[in-house]
């Protein structure tokens, strides 16, 4: 009975291509072990991988809502902290206003509107807030100021109450400027008469953040405001009975707009905890996929040792009966 052997070349290349089998099997095990997660996931899935794609594309959408809420969050403190601005502003200017109706005189009574121009261009400061390059304001027109500068707003309002011969008559001609379609709205206002859409954080939630400085309670505060700046303008005469009398309105006007001021804080933050409750409940649902994940390709380590041990053993079996048939020759052969 005749038996098949291998020749020298194709025994060392056996050799050779099983020792390469073993080092890339050792590597495999090495990267499992380190790792923790099974390198071959068709094999573990059985090839049914329809269920870890669809935790891949959860998570990789989670992504993407994470960094929405991140810029949703960010335009919404943003704007909380340029409505504090003008809340504080207002809220001081209207105590030094109707402090000073009572009984303030001349130089006081000038003091207040020069005080009132400056908090006007804070005012108008804080509405051209734009937050990571997006103006908050100023509706879908995001990449321009919400309004123009005081200097123009008051340059404005001077030549729309030009020739006012009392208070009642320059606080009437000021409300139908502001009043005016064709008046403040159209020449003051840059912004968009669009909204911004509602921000989208989640699959099925949506937060609003649409106010624009256009918006009724920002065009009370800056009319009393710039009322007040131009009421001791030398252009009128007034007397300091009837600056004070003018002060004694917008003082009551601006304390009262606190109230719709506060509605819009309220607002905004109402908006600040829909987001924070939001991303919270994305980041919960992203650690349960992600440990979903690492459930389903989670590699024993026990097992993956033993078998990491196992190659090892085979590996150094290979390299010693490699090495123990290099040492065969003719003459030990006949010895």
């Amino acid at each position: 009975m005749s038996g098949l052997s291998l020749g020298d070349l194709a025994q060392s290349f056996m050799l050779q291509r099983r020792g390469a089998d073993l080092k890339a099997e050792m590597s495999r095990l090495n990267a499992e072990l380190t790792s923790g997660q099974v390198s071959d996931v068709k094999a573990v899935l059985a090839g049914n991988v329809s269920y870890l794609t669809d935790i891949e594309n959860d998570l990789n959408t989670l992504g993407g809502f994470k960094i929405a809420t991140a810029e949703a969050a960010q335009f919404a403190d943003a704007t909380q902290i340029s409505l504090e601005r003008i809340y504080d502003t207002t809220s001081s200017l209207s105590t030094a206003i109707l402090t000073a109706s009572a009984s303030a005189v001349g130089p006081v009574l000038e003091q207040i509107s020069v005080d009132a121009e400056n908090d006007l261009d804070a005012i108008v400061s804080a509405l051209n807030t734009s937050s990571g390059g997006r103006s908050l304001f100023a509706g879908t027109a995001t990449n321009s100021a919400a309004m123009s500068n005081a200097d123009t707003i008051l340059s404005a309002l001077r030549s729309a109450t030009a020739g006012a011969q009392s208070p009642d008559a320059l606080i009437d001609a000021a409300d139908t400027w502001f009043d005016d379609p064709a008046g403040f709205s159209a020449t003051m206002y840059q912004g968009s008469d669009q909204t911004l859409a509602p921000l989208r954080v989640s699959d099925t939630d949506t937060v609003t953040m649409d106010t624009t400085a256009d918006a009724e309670e920002f065009r009370a505060l800056i009319r009393s405001v710039a009322l007040t700046a131009i009421a001791s303008d030398p252009s009128f005469g007034f007397s300091g009975d009837s600056i004070r009398e003018v002060f004694s309105e917008t003082g009551k006007r601006l304390f009262e707009n606190q109230a719709d001021l506060t509605a819009l804080q309220a607002n905004v933050g109402s908006a600040q905890e829909r987001i924070e409750t939001i991303a919270t409940r994305n980041a919960t649902e992203e650690t349960t996929l992600a440990f979903a994940k690492g459930a389903l390709l989670q590699a024993d380590p026990y097992e993956t040792a033993t078998k990491l041990e196992e190659v090892q053993f085979q590996l150094q079996s290979l390299y010693t009966v490699t090495a123990r048939m290099s040492d065969l020759s003719l003459v030990n052969f006949i010895r």
